[in-house]
């Protein structure tokens, strides 16, 4: 059992947004001591009995929540479909003072829902004697109902007085990794989860249909599908993955929904998978009877170990041993080519300090943590308070899925009180990182369009190969599952509109050109235009397109390594991301007084709709362009060998013989796969390509100069 002063906040990585340190703080009237946080509160949640039932079928889903002084210090997990629970957790509980009461409040947990109250009690501390385990039972009430029974929850607790240690020491150490585990693996395997489809689900619109979507959760990880309007048999084909943090396993929540604009979504249903009932490395394939509706879900589920993710420190590193550096080259080298396809690398980062950041407490100090992100994978580093200058010293390794993903690295301020303080971000693309090259990366504003206060140090390490991360390019890409909600913004959408009218100007302007020709506006340019027509009609052959592109690609790679790259800086864009950041502060500030926006909800959705539209048209367009000037040289070679292969296919095979091959493919796929998700191989290559946005959003800020670590040893030599 893991005691929640040491790894607990560490393992909780996916909301880490929302971290708090299970500490409190007043002053203490009845033992006048001189040092804060003298108490050290040892609680073991055991069971409850005889609990409330809030669910239809005459069971609850209960956790308990721990409260002092209206600041939640502790949650326990959620036991299912029980009215008689067995937790067996603890708490280690940090406190100033004793006149504050333990308050417990047990609820029923509903996924998509409000959870349920199902009682509450309370524990006066001054009762308590120190330093002898007190066992307590508490009998729970509802306040606006005294008389009726709800059960009784069973604690064990442990009150002692800590003289003379500072509470900073038990803080870090609620964050920092056991000392005998200096290399330890953070989440104990993968879930991998196909949704492949809905059967006979309950009409939920006036039209006898619904529009259907599905929601997923394994504690606070969560994952939402995409919506299939008007149909009571969807079929989804999306795969995505959770971290497995259980040896049980866990348990899948899934709840179906009718999505409905303007008002709030109608319930279809819910099921549940419990993970420990599957064997692992072998793929299931469920049907699953929807609970409080009707219809089934068809899954695909596979639990497999867990990848090579870890934290270590600077002493400890993979790559500085010369034998498993050797064992990580040997595993993705080109002779591997089809061993797990879906292990294209390896990653290694070094978090090594940060300097000049933002002063985020009143006291002009920061108590910094980074968080490290590759997709879905999130670690971080442990607290270091009140200092503008952390010094982590960390080793984070990463399995890489993708080659095409973004490194991200986001410094908070931990404020015990709230939710973390953002202080900085950087986002690097895998593919612009210089190996064992220590580099001081300038932090970003939320929005990745301008600096912040600070730098942070970074040594990055990208091991892969470049055959897996080529075939991987042309699947669909992993969708990030904590992402903002998509919100109306004015900025947002002209930016949008903008992109989309300069994509559409550049067809517009070439059919004005062609167009000119036919007129003869210039004489010699109508007369050599006509001459080209002629010949290339006349000797016109299909492996020519292909051809042509592959000239045009050539072409730019040839400007630009003679140094006559003439690709304009896209200021536009920028200047738009400053000013959409510049509104957002502007919302942030104002948002209380635009509250009439709520009353308009359904044309707030159409707006947002549109907006996302142009950005995709925006998007394609530019992704277009970004391939041609080798934006990023790996996905225009891939372009280029693509291009040659298409060549020489179509100019020595006939035409019918393609088209014969690419229909049978077609028309039975689905015969020799039928769990197969669709996708488009050309579509999945231009969605690495970044947009015009995410060109300026990965753009490396140069450092200040007196950031440089070899000009900051001169100085302090001087």
């Amino acid at each position: 059992m893991l005691d929640s002063c040491k790894l607990k906040s560490a393992f909780n990585l996916p909301f880490i947004y929302n971290k708090k340190i299970n500490t409190t703080g007043t002053s203490n009237a009845d033992v006048p001591l001189a040092d804060p946080g003298m108490y050290q509160l040892d609680i073991t949640l055991r069971r409850g009995q005889s609990l409330a039932a809030r669910d239809r079928g005459g069971t609850s889903d209960p956790y308990v929540k721990f409260k002092i002084g209206r600041k939640e210090v502790f949650r326990s997990k959620i036991i299912h479909k029980n009215l008689n629970p067995v937790w067996e957790e603890k708490a280690c509980i940090l406190i100033d003072h004793l006149r504050e009461p333990l308050y417990i409040k047990v609820f029923d947990y509903d996924f998509g829902l409000q959870d349920d109250f199902m009682g509450s009690a309370f524990l006066d501390l001054t009762q308590l004697e120190l330093n002898r385990p007190t066992d307590v039972t508490l009998t729970l009430k509802d306040p606006h109902y005294p008389d009726h029974d709800l059960g009784i929850i069973l604690l064990s607790v442990l009150l002692t007085a800590k003289k003379g240690e500072s509470r900073d020491v038990f803080q870090t150490q609620s964050l920092r990794l056991s000392d005998q585990h200096r290399k330890s693996h953070l989440w104990r395997g993968i879930v991998s989860i196909t949704l492949i489809e809905g059967r006979a689900l309950k009409a939920m619109d006036s039209n006898g249909l619904s529009d259907p979507y599905v929601k997923f959760r394994l504690g606070h990880q969560k994952y939402k599908s995409k919506i299939m309007p008007k149909t009571l048999n969807p079929q989804w084909r999306e795969q995505f993955d959770f971290h497995l943090y259980e040896e049980r396993g866990g348990i899948i929540d899934i709840t179906a929904w009718d999505k409905d604009a303007g008002k709030r979504d109608d319930f279809i249903g819910r099921c549940q998978v419990d993970l420990s009932s599957l064997s692992r490395e072998q793929t299931h394939k469920l049907e699953l009877q929807l609970e409080e509706g009707e219809g089934h879900l068809v899954l695909l589920v596979t639990l497999t170990a867990s990848p090579t993710v870890s934290i270590s420190d600077l002493s400890a590193n993979s790559l500085e041993d010369q034998k498993e550096r050797e064992e990580i080259l040997k595993r993705y080298s080109p002779l591997r080519i089809f061993h797990n396809l879906k292990d294209v690398g390896f990653l290694q980062v070094k978090v090594i300090r940060a300097e000049s950041l933002m002063a985020a407490d009143v006291t002009g100090k920061s108590d910094p943590f980074c968080v490290v992100e590759l997709n879905n994978d999130r670690l971080l580093t442990h607290t270091v308070y009140k200092n503008l200058n952390p010094e982590w010293n960390k080793v984070f390794t990463f399995n890489i899925k993708d080659i095409h993903s973004v490194l991200e690295v986001t410094v908070y301020d931990e404020d015990r009180d709230r939710s973390a303080d953002f202080l900085g971000k950087v986002a690097i693309p895998l593919l612009s990182i210089q190996n064992g090259e220590q580099k001081a990366y300038v932090l970003k504003n939320k929005q990745l369009t301008g600096p912040t206060k600070g730098v942070i140090y970074l040594e990055i390490d990208v091991i892969f190969n470049a055959v897996k991360a080529s075939l991987r390019t042309l699947i669909p890409k992993e969708q990030k599952y904590i992402e903002e909600e998509n919100r109306l913004s004015k900025q947002l959408l002209l930016r949008n509109f903008i992109r989309t009218k300069r994509c559409v100007m550049v067809l517009v302007n070439a059919a004005y050109y062609v167009n000119s020709c036919f007129d003869w506006d210039s004489p010699p340019r109508s007369l050599a235009a006509f001459v080209l027509f002629l010949f290339v009609v006349w000797n016109f052959e299909l492996y020519m397109i292909p051809l042509v592109l592959l000239l045009l690609l050539t072409w730019n790679y040839f400007l630009i390594i003679s140094g006559k790259d003439n690709r304009p800086r896209d200021t536009v864009v920028e200047d738009m991301l400053e000013d959409e950041e510049e509104e957002d502060d502007k919302d942030d500030k104002d948002s209380e007084k635009k509250g009439f926006i709520n009353k308009i909800y359904a044309i707030q959705e159409v707006c947002v709709s549109v907006q996302n539209i142009l950005d995709e048209v925006a998007s394609f367009g530019e992704r277009i362009k970004n391939t041609f000037n080798w934006t990023v040289p790996f996905l225009s070679w891939l372009a280029i060998v693509a291009l040659c292969v298409f060549t020489i296919i179509l100019y020595f095979i006939p035409l019918r013989y393609i088209v014969l091959v690419w229909g049978i493919n077609k028309f039975t796929k689905k015969l020799r796969s039928p769990y197969a998700i669709d996708n488009n191989e050309l579509l999945d290559f231009l969605s690495r390509v970044p947009s015009d946005v995410q060109v300026v959003q990965y753009q490396e800020l140069k450092p200040d100069p007196s950031h440089s670590p070899y000009k900051r040893k001169k100085n302090n030599l001087g």
